[in-house]
């Protein structure tokens, strides 16, 4: 949100001053009395906090991924802020936000690590029994007070039923650098002072971003007159359109340059073009193969997941530990990432109700869908166009994996053919959309001042 310097870390105490002397020797004297529970505590959040609270952030949309159950009298309940559903475009806003929170947040924490040096406790005090491995870091402000500050407090904002769950968590992180030895109090004092105020400034963005008006509280949405018939629910009782405004929510990156992504528009039904496209989604259906059932299935992601941009911030916690990123690096990774997709999914929402194209199976009830269909049009594939986006963000990132990366988002593009969801020509537009905005994305981060 705002510079490093907009946030205030005052001075430590020196590493010889007596009152950072009596914390060392305090946190000497506490870990005779560690307990196998610590310990392992420990070993759970050294093996890097930020991917430990994208895991939670990741389990969180799991456990909110429902759709509400209809009324007795065939409504729909109203959005409830505590009880949120968290389909793919506000998963991929939960993963964004937090994200962000957490690089903000660390990049403050380098610059007063580096601007006042106060090193690790085990170089006042060689003798500290320590559970994680020795650093040339500088130790204050602490990272993980840092990460679990920001973490907790956008959690919390966006899953407010779970504040104590949360706060507990946070807890035992920050205690956790205790127990390992690595971290007086007075670090992580700071640390969690930074990562609350990094917090509040992405909680302010978030409640003006327009995500408020996405699910059309007021009924202002009329659907387009594209072409006839145009999409509607096939569920029973019909359920309102999934977020028809949520192609408004503010973008993370230049909104102009994304509009430039937006597809054309897709062929009318009665059209050569439509018509062949969906005599392929019946075939296919009717001719499912073993390898197009697995990677339906494998990219499905549907209620009860991490929805897609989850599938892809799995495939870059990978990446990061593989490359054995520190904390900072695999923040930026995420942080760019999950702003990439949260930018994707609002270019196909645009897309989806500006032409309001109807799924395949409303076309042709005999296409047997092998998963759960989506309660929003077909044009373009959301799955597609977050693949593309990913795959190109994260092939910048980690060059090397490039080509698997791009064949991975063809196959996701693809998994929604496969299983009945999507004509091909919902994902090739997808795709091409989702690469156009991964290269905005990496046109921004090659510019942002981070070493690549």
């Amino acid at each position: 949100m705002g510079g490093p310097t907009s946030i205030a870390v005052p001075a430590p105490e020196g590493a010889n001053s007596v009152a950072y002397q009596q914390e060392v020797q305090a946190l000497k004297a506490s870990l005779g009395n560690r307990t196998q529970e610590q310990t392992e505590a420990v070993k759970y959040w050294a093996s890097g906090g930020v991917l430990r609270w994208n895991e939670i952030a990741r389990k969180l949309v799991i456990k909110y991924n429902v759709a509400p159950a209809a009324n007795a009298d065939g409504t729909f309940p109203a959005f409830d802020p505590t009880n949120p559903f968290t389909n793919p475009p506000f998963a991929a806003r939960v993963y964004a936000l937090m994200s962000v929170a957490q690089y903000d947040a660390l990049v403050t924490a380098w610059h007063y690590k580096h601007q006042y040096g106060r090193m690790a406790p085990k170089k006042t005090d060689p003798t500290l029994a320590t559970l994680v491995p020795d650093t040339d870091l500088p130790a204050y402000p602490s990272e993980d007070a840092v990460i679990a500050s920001a973490s907790v407090q956008v959690l919390k904002f966006l899953f407010p039923r779970d504040s104590v769950y949360l706060n507990t968590l946070a807890e035992q992180h920050r205690n956790s650098r205790l127990w390992a030895g690595a971290n007086v109090p007075s670090d992580l004092m700071a640390g969690n002072a930074v990562g609350k105020a990094v917090a509040v400034q992405v909680i302010a963005y978030a409640k003006t971003d327009k995500m408020g008006a996405a699910r059309d509280p007021n009924n202002t949405y009329v659907a387009p007159e594209y072409t006839s018939p145009s999409w509607k629910s096939l569920e029973v009782p019909a359920r309102p359109p999934m977020l028809p405004l949520y192609g408004k929510v503010t973008t993370w990156f230049d909104r102009v340059a994304l509009e430039a992504t937006l597809p054309g528009p897709p062929p009318k039904i009665g059209t050569a073009e439509f018509t062949n496209a969906l005599q392929e989604v019946r075939r296919i259906s009717d001719n499912r193969t073993r390898e197009q059932w697995r990677i339906a299935d494998f990219w499905a992601d549907g209620a009860g997941t991490t929805t897609p941009p989850g599938h892809w911030n799995i495939i870059a916690e990978n990446l990061i530990r593989k490359n054995n990123l520190n904390e900072l690096r695999a923040a930026r990774v995420m942080a760019l990432l999950n702003r990439t997709v949260m930018d994707a999914g609002i270019c196909c929402w645009s897309t989806k109700y500006q032409y309001y194209i109807p799924r395949p199976s409303q076309m042709d009830p005999e296409i047997k869908t092998s998963t759960g269909l989506p309660n929003f049009p077909s044009y373009t594939s959301g799955h597609a166009t977050f693949s593309g986006s990913a795959a190109v963000v994260l092939g910048y990132l980690f060059p090397s994996e490039a080509s698997t990366l791009s064949a991975w988002a063809e196959e996701a593009a693809m998994s929604r053919l496969y299983g009945g969801i999507h004509y091909r020509f919902d994902n090739d537009a997808g795709l091409a959309c989702g690469k156009g905005v991964g290269r905005v994305a990496v046109d921004w981060a090659k510019n942002d001042g981070a070493p690549q």
